[in-house]
């Protein structure tokens, strides 16, 4: 990655293109100049033959300079950076604060392309890109662009894994109430992504995320843990937290108690054991004297009882 810094002091990181992408690049914009150039020196050869020589050679520099090089200068204005090539590979040119290129910048590695490029065989370019740190050649160089990747390969995100056992219950008495959603979200996607950035960047990030999410719980930062460690165990006692108040301590459901012993119950009260009632009915608290005595249950008339068909056993 590398990190460019704009006008209004914005930090952007791009991924400059590798040498190999570039040199693809190159060849399919050198050869798809090529055949436009043998196309219009034909198309000129047949419609000029009545010329005089003079004519002849004064259309073929101009078909030169024209086709092979004002083209792709014209391409690459007008697509900000785009050319053929870069388009069939996900590359573009953009200028050293990450903006767009304008015509002087094409210009500028237009014109140094023919000598590094097309006089030498691609030779000084191919040195300079290999001694640059981003891959730069002297045309980059003196217009002062860079080619970056537009397309990254997205690669699967895994979930996040637990921390060691020995971690799982040391923040349990951590307050995570005064921690923001969108800082949760940052450290999510920073545990999920970390192995695809860049060690040091990678290292800055979780430093920075591990001091915020220490600020807001109210507790000093563990000096015996790394910082991404720290980030995975909190996230995970948070998860956790969130399970036991969704589903209950014993996986029971939100009333309280366990609906597979419930429904134990249930079935054997459905099947008529009088030690399964007895066992399921809570006991009575005692009662104290001061309270008044309880009203006798009142005994239902034959003829209030609504008709189930059901009779009890004698």
């Amino acid at each position: 990655m590398s990190e460019l810094v704009t006008g209004e002091a914005v930090a952007l990181e791009l991924l400059p293109a590798k040498f190999p992408s570039r040199a693809l690049a190159v060849l399919l914009d050198l050869a798809a100049a090529t055949v436009a150039y043998v196309a219009v020196t034909m198309v000129l050869v047949v419609t000029t033959s009545s010329l005089d020589s003079a004519a002849q050679a004064a259309l073929g520099i101009a078909t030169f300079l024209l086709v092979p090089i004002g083209v792709p200068i014209a391409v690459e204005t007008l697509s900000h950076g785009r050319s053929l090539g870069k388009m069939a590979l996900g590359l573009r040119v953009v200028r050293d604060d990450g903006g767009p290129i304008r015509f002087r910048h094409a210009l500028v590695r237009g014109a140094i392309g023919v000598v590094e490029i097309v006089m030498t065989f691609g030779t000084v370019a191919s040195i300079a890109s290999l001694v640059s740190a981003r891959g730069r050649r002297l045309g980059d160089v003196f217009a002062g662009t860079l080619v970056v990747r537009e397309r990254i390969p997205v690669a699967q995100t895994g979930l996040i894994a637990p921390p060691p056992p020995h971690l799982a219950q040391r923040f349990a008495g951590l307050d995570l109430s005064a921690v923001p959603d969108g800082l949760w979200l940052a450290v999510r996607q920073y545990l999920t992504r970390m192995r695809q950035l860049d060690p040091g960047v990678s290292g800055e990030m979780a430093q920075r995320l591990a001091v915020d999410l220490a600020a807001r719980t109210g507790a000093p930062l563990p000096a015996d843990l790394p910082p991404a460690v720290f980030l995975a165990a909190v996230v995970h006692e948070r998860q956790s937290r969130e399970s036991r108040q969704a589903f209950g301590a014993d996986g029971s459901a939100p009333g309280g108690s366990p609906s597979g012993v419930r429904a134990g119950a249930e079935r054997d009260a459905e099947a008529g054991d009088p030690s399964v009632h007895r066992a399921a009915t809570p006991p009575v608290p005692p009662r104290s004297s001061a309270e008044p005595p309880a009203a006798p249950p009142r005994r239902e008339q034959p003829g209030e009882r609504p008709a189930t068909g059901f009779a009890p056993p004698a």
